[in-house]
């Protein structure tokens, strides 16, 4: 009888637990069973590991087979546990010695012919080895991605050959090629050319210094989408940690990175069909949705009434929370959804409030497929109006209107919140906001009776104060004013359309 223990890592949501992988050789009839919560896709690994040894040389043993992946409590799929399962086989049937497997661990699909191909979610596994400080054998397919990872100890693989000569000491398999930052800076253009709109850039500016959520409401052809898709250019770099934590879940969604996006936000657009499953994520095992994808980035929903309800009223909970917990029957996963809401929207289904086609009740329909607690999340409300002008664009003569000025501000600012606080503005908790506002009695009373006169729910009451706050740090100053108030009571131009529709 063989016994052979191999160390691997599962899948759960951005963790990888880690697996052992027991293989058990027994006399008796040949067979194979596998058993420790795995499902068909793991249980199919029988045929791959058999004809994986049989076409690299070595001979399957015609024994009774038990393969255990403990814990049993942990769901397994997918074909990671391949080459585990085949470096057990060999070390219970004496090709390879116990001792060779004690500080390794494996992970990696098997083809027929012995080839060791990529899998998905490979980022957490390599974070999981590095932490636990295990050198990993793993696909060569996967090791521009896994070099993401720069503290990890890593042996990329292409065959299963070659992974036994190195267990042998016949040929030691290369490390993984070293992480290589080569993070080229993003254009300096795109900001600069935006004719007009001095307000809507205005508010881009504070949504990106405080990390607010921003909606633009405007008739078609204004420049919504041209603005939102600028937004991105103005945020800085993420810090190393950041990216790992967006690196991982891209990798668990089977998109790979390579070093020149490592450190770039991302900008997700999903297509108003979307469902409220593509935005959150789910399926059979449960994979990250879109709000996922733009985490520590931006999510830009174009034509925001054209979503669905229920697909916009999901949105809710992350956006207070930062991340999104999703149970299905085959087990349950957590996934940082930490994202900026950018949203643009036409005021009405024709592109124009004024349009004499439309009845105030019909445009107040349209606009009530919003939801009032989705709104009151959404820090800033800026109108995109039509210019009056047809001008073509033309470099602005504003010396602190170009995008290098921009990002100065924007950096400046956000700089100052992170020494202050250690977060953005737009983080801050209702508790922080007396401390961190530093409102004079004068002040707040202003506040207070501005909101009371707007009847602002107490949610709206803290963003606002939070947008005020941003402001006076893009001004440079210690404590907010009464002029910082005013303007992030301004940016509320959808409720005052909804109101304006409601009296008449």
């Amino acid at each position: 009888m063989g016994m052979a223990v191999v160390k691997t890592f599962a899948g759960q949501g951005v963790s990888a637990p880690e697996v052992r992988v027991e293989i058990h050789l027994a006399n008796g009839l040949p067979a194979f069973q596998l058993v420790g919560m795995a499902e068909t896709s793991v249980k199919e690994a029988r045929e791959r590991v058999r004809s994986a040894l049989i076409n690299s040389g070595f001979d399957f043993p015609a024994k009774r087979i038990t393969v255990n992946l403990a814990p049993a409590d942990i769901p397994k799929f997918g074909g990671r546990f391949d080459l585990p399962i085949a470096m057990g086989i060999l070390a219970a049937s004496g090709y390879v010695s116990d001792t060779a497997l004690l500080n390794l661990a494996f992970v990696g699909e098997l083809g027929l012919n012995g080839e060791i191909k990529p899998v998905n979610g490979l980022i957490p596994v390599v974070m999981a080895a590095a932490n636990e400080d295990i050198p990993l054998i793993y696909p060569g397919d996967n090791d521009i991605e896994a070099a993401l990872v720069s503290h990890a100890t890593r042996y990329p693989a292409f065959d299963l050959l070659s992974v036994y000569e190195h267990l042998a000491g016949n040929k030691t398999l290369a490390k993984g090629q070293p992480f290589s930052l080569n993070h080229k800076p993003q254009p300096s253009t795109g900001w600069d050319d935006i004719i007009g709109q001095a307000q809507a850039k205005r508010a881009l500016m504070i949504a990106a210094t405080g990390s607010h959520n921003l909606l633009m409401v405007g008739p078609p052809g204004t420049g919504k989408s041209l603005l939102a898709s600028r937004m991105l250019s103005l945020l800085p770099d993420m810090t190393e940690e950041e990216a790992l934590e967006v690196a991982a879940i891209h990798s668990v969604k089977g998109e790979r990175l390579n070093a020149e996006q490592f450190l770039q936000r991302h900008l997700r657009s999903p297509h108003h069909t979307s469902s409220a499953v593509a935005l959150t994520g789910g399926g059979s095992h449960p994979v990250p949705g879109e709000i996922s994808l733009a985490h520590n980035g931006i999510l830009f929903l174009d034509e925001f009434p054209e979503f669905g309800r229920k697909a916009l009223d999901v949105l809710r909970e992350p956006l207070e929370t930062g991340d999104v917990h999703l149970s299905r029957a085959s087990g349950s996963a957590t996934y940082p959804a930490n994202f900026q809401l950018v949203a643009a929207m036409n005021p009405s289904p024709t592109g124009d409030i004024d349009d004499n086609r439309l009845t105030p009740q019909q445009q107040l329909n349209y606009l009530n497929r919003l939801s009032g607690p989705l709104l009151d999340r959404i820090d800033i409300q800026v109108e995109v109006p039509r210019l009056p002008d047809y001008d073509l664009p033309a470099p602005s003569n504003k010396p602190d209107d170009t995008l290098f000025q921009t990002k100065q501000f924007v950096a400046a600012a956000r700089q100052k919140q992170l020494m202050r606080q250690g977060k953005p503005n737009g983080a801050l908790n209702a508790g922080e906001l007396a401390d961190i506002c530093k409102l004079t009695s004068a002040d707040l009373q202003f506040l207070q009776a501005a909101a009371k006169q707007l009847n602002l729910s107490m949610r709206v009451f803290h963003r606002t104060l939070k947008v005020a706050r941003t402001i006076a740090d893009l001004q440079d100053e210690s404590a907010v004013s009464r002029a910082h108030i005013a303007e992030a009571l301004g940016y509320r131009a959808l409720d005052n359309l909804i109101k304006q529709l409601s009296s008449n």
